[in-house]
């Protein structure tokens, strides 16, 4: 006997996802949802269509709303429940993904987003739920809490106003991804602080970020890029799938080197799928060298995705930046081969060249992008370390960070031939 949960897109029931008795997985579009009023397909990898999707294509998505490595370890050892057990684990904690998805048992309908059902968190409470995220990823099995986030950091989804932060337990959407420090990496709360400040310095898509504290517990709040506020209060949910999902790659397979996508793989599909290929092949090829800049070898599949204002998706803000060469026992490859080159000091200026087309305007404009990023990274760098430390925010880790940006400027600029 199969076992159903009922997927909703917003407030439509979109389909259903399926789990045979042998553990394989099938989607199906509701046929009410596909000739109702402009239904839209729930991924890149499942365009709308009557016959259902098999375990192929069904798994890599819907494995990609969960939690990524040892956070999915932890949560389904929580909820007593096989780690590889997608199906059962979204049952629990499907509630509000990331995008516009939500997933309940069959016949259970969602409550409404205008419920306020948000336990504001007191300084106590807060520090609980800080020391609870290590044992249980996004509280897993706590009472009225139905959240599933990717990625392989501990982490939370939070209604955040003012100065108070709240879970959701009834249907209303959360506004902050919650993100505490990664044990056995010190600073990385700073880290990534000062990486997504300086994106923004630097007009780079990237949602807001703040940093604040659990007692002596430094944690991030991350402003979600697919949650829409209104004036009146309300909030509508975006939807947004990663490279991985789009593309039909299982999530533990997100490193190139493994079968993820590469950049020429990313490349095609912003080509297939966005509104605006041109804009976002640059933006992408931009994104490309701010994380190269930083020292961000992590940069893989799963850390770029589409979002869908509209029917057609754009390419999303950035996300999960932390210079990772600050920290030695981490890898120091590129997740994505540049020119098939991973190492970062022998990366020339021929491989970021496969980047484009070989015309001289298109090598022309990705050179004037790469001086352009490598010449205003420092100066903004150095605005940004002042700002933080007039803020009262300050981490050993923040100079290494910075040394290793002054050295990959540095190279950059001399390979685009800039004095």
């Amino acid at each position: 006997m199969a076992h159903l949960l009922d997927v909703w897109f917003g407030d439509a029931k979109a389909g259903s996802l399926s789990q045979d008795e042998a553990g394989a997985l099938s989607y199906a579009y509701d046929p009410g949802y596909l000739t109702g009023p402009e239904p839209r397909a729930i991924s890149f990898s499942m365009p709308l269509q009557e016959a259902p999707y098999t375990d192929r294509v069904v798994r890599p998505f819907f494995s990609g709303l969960l939690p990524d490595e040892g956070a999915r370890q932890r949560l389904a050892g929580a909820l007593g429940i096989s780690a590889g057990n997608a199906f059962g684990l979204l049952e629990v904690i499907g509630g509000e993904c990331a995008g516009a998805l939500s997933l309940y048992p069959a016949g259970d309908t969602p409550p409404s987003s205008d419920d306020d059902g948000v336990e504001i968190l007191s300084q106590p409470r807060l520090e609980e739920i800080l020391g609870k995220l290590r044992e249980r990823p996004l509280l897993g099995g706590e009472e009225g809490v139905r959240l599933s986030l990717a990625g392989a950091q501990d982490k939370l989804a939070v209604c955040v106003e003012g100065d108070a932060i709240g879970l959701a337990k009834g249907g209303r959407p959360t506004t902050h991804i919650l993100k505490p420090f990664i044990q056995a990496l010190d600073g990385t709360v700073e880290n990534e602080l000062f990486c997504l400040r300086l994106a923004a310095r630097l007009k780079l898509p990237v949602p807001a970020v703040e940093m604040r504290h659990g007692g002596t517990i430094p944690f991030l709040l991350v402003e979600r890029y697919d949650r829409a506020p209104h004036k009146d209060g309300t909030i509508t949910r975006l939807h947004q799938e990663d490279f991985c999902q789009a593309l039909s790659v299982p999530p533990e397979l997100k490193y190139e080197e493994e079968g993820g996508p590469g950049i020429d793989r990313s490349l095609d599909l912003i080509d297939r799928a966005t509104a605006r290929p041109a804009f976002d092949r640059l933006a992408f090829i931009r994104a490309l060298i701010f994380h190269y800049l930083v020292g961000n070898a992590d940069a893989h599949g799963k850390n770029y995705a589409l979002l869908y204002r509209s029917k057609v998706p754009d390419l999303a803000p950035l996300y999960d930046v932390v210079c990772t060469a600050a920290y030695p026992r981490l890898a120091k490859k590129q997740a994505m081969a540049i020119g098939g080159r991973s190492v970062p000091d022998t990366i020339q200026l021929k491989h970021w060249l496969t980047l484009v087309p070989e015309t001289r305007g298109a090598q022309r404009l990705l050179v004037k992008d790469m001086a352009e990023l490598a010449g205003r990274i420092g100066k903004e760098a150095d605005g940004l370390l002042a700002e933080l430390e007039d803020a009262g925010i300050a981490h050993g880790i923040l100079g290494a960070v910075r040394a290793v940006i002054e050295t990959r400027a540095a190279h950059l600029l001399k390979i685009a031939n800039v004095s």
